[in-house]
């Protein structure tokens, strides 16, 4: 449900066919696409890596936890990402 005059910012925009109906109603929506750019991950990296830029961890679950994470967001109060941990291959 979006009221009117409201927007919708679908995570992922290709084929929503809503404009008419949405104009009428006066929502916006915007369909923007994100695209990794390895020289800006790779910048963002190295801020990491320094400490200029910090995430707020609230809790990290391995990957079998997934339903525990879930449960955990469901909780709400969350100060930080919620992290799925995944091991490497060998």
């Amino acid at each position: 449900m979006i009221k009117r005059g409201g927007a919708l910012l679908p995570i992922f925009g290709l084929g929503v066919s809503c404009a008419g109906e949405a104009e009428r109603l006066g929502i916006t929506v915007s369909t923007t696409q994100v695209r990794a750019n390895g020289g800006q991950l790779e910048a963002i990296g190295r801020l990491l890596d320094d400490g200029t830029i910090r995430v707020a961890i609230d809790n990290a679950f391995p990957l079998a936890d997934a339903r525990k994470a879930h449960e955990r967001a469901a909780k709400g109060h969350i100060r930080g990402k919620i992290v799925l941990t995944v091991n490497a291959l060998r």
